[in-house]
C-alpha cells in the first residue's frame, strides 16, 4: 500500500506538532478556534501519529480504551480531562497501518449520515466507522495523499458545512471541517484533513523507518 512512501529518503523528523489556535485576519496563518473543543492537536511521535482534543461539554466518569477497526495497532482512548470538568479524547494511529496496513482497499464512505466529504472529489475516501461511549459514529479516512478523522460533537452551524484551512506554523497542513447537524438533526462535528503528501510524507516515512526496520 502507498508504495510511494516507501521510495522517499530525506531528514529523520522524529517529532512534528500542528495545533488549532484562533483566526483573526483573514490572510493570517493560524487556526479557528471551535466553540466548546480544545484542539484538535496533532503530533507525530515514535512512529504514531497522535490526535488530541477536549470536548469541554461531554462527562464520563472513568477512562476507556477501544481497538479501531481494521487498524490492527492502532487505539483510541477517552478520559476524564485533568484540567477542565470535560473529556479528553487521544487517538493513535500506528504508521505500520498506514503504509502497511491495505487500508486504502477498504470500502469509500462519505461522512456519517451520508453527505459529501468536503474537499473531497469523488465525495467519499476507504474508511472506517464506529461507535464509543458518547460519542456515536466516528470515521478515520485514508486516502493516496490524505487521512482524515471525523470526531462527532456539536458545532453549532446546523445544516451547513464549514471548511478552513489547517496550518502547521506558516504553512497549510491541510483543512478542519465543522460539519453541522443534518436534515434529521444528527451527525454533526469535526472533520480533520491532513494532507500526506510532499515534506510531510517524506517525514513520516523517514520515521516510519527508523522504528519499523
Amino acid at each position: 500500500m502507498l508504495t510511494k512512501w516507501k521510495t522517499s529518503v530525506l531528514t529523520i523528523a522524529t517529532v512534528v506538532s500542528l495545533g488549532f489556535a484562533t483566526s483573526c485576519g483573514k490572510n493570517d496563518s493560524t487556526n479557528i478556534d471551535i466553540a466548546g473543543v480544545k484542539g484538535p492537536t496533532v503530533s507525530l511521535l515514535q512512529d504514531n501519529l497522535m490526535i488530541s482534543a477536549v470536548f469541554e461539554n461531554i462527562q464520563i466518569d472513568g477512562g476507556l480504551r477501544y481497538n479501531i477497526p481494521k487498524y490492527k495497532y492502532s487505539f483510541l482512548e477517552i478520559s476524564p480531562d485533568l484540567q477542565s470538568s470535560g473529556t479528553l479524547m487521544q487517538v493513535s494511529i500506528s504508521l505500520k497501518d498506514i503504509i502497511d496496513g491495505n487500508l486504502d482497499a477498504l470500502d469509500p464512505q462519505k461522512l456519517p449520515g451520508g453527505r459529501n466529504l468536503p474537499g473531497v472529489k469523488t465525495g467519499s475516501l476507504p474508511a472506517v466507522a464506529f461507535s464509543i461511549e458518547k460519542f456515536n459514529n466516528m470515521s478515520v479516512y485514508l486516502g493516496k495523499d490524505v487521512f482524515g478523522i471525523f470526531l462527532p460533537t456539536k458545532v453549532g452551524v446546523d445544516g451547513a458545512i464549514a471548511s478552513f484551512r489547517y496550518y502547521v506554523g506558516d504553512k497549510r497542513a491541510g483543512t478542519v471541517s465543522l460539519i453541522g447537524a443534518d436534515e434529521n438533526g444528527e451527525n454533526s462535528g469535526v472533520l480533520l484533513m491532513l494532507d500526506m503528501k510532499g515534506q510531510i510524507k517524506s517525514q513520516m516515512m523517514n520515521v516510519y523507518k527508523k522504528f519499523n526496520r
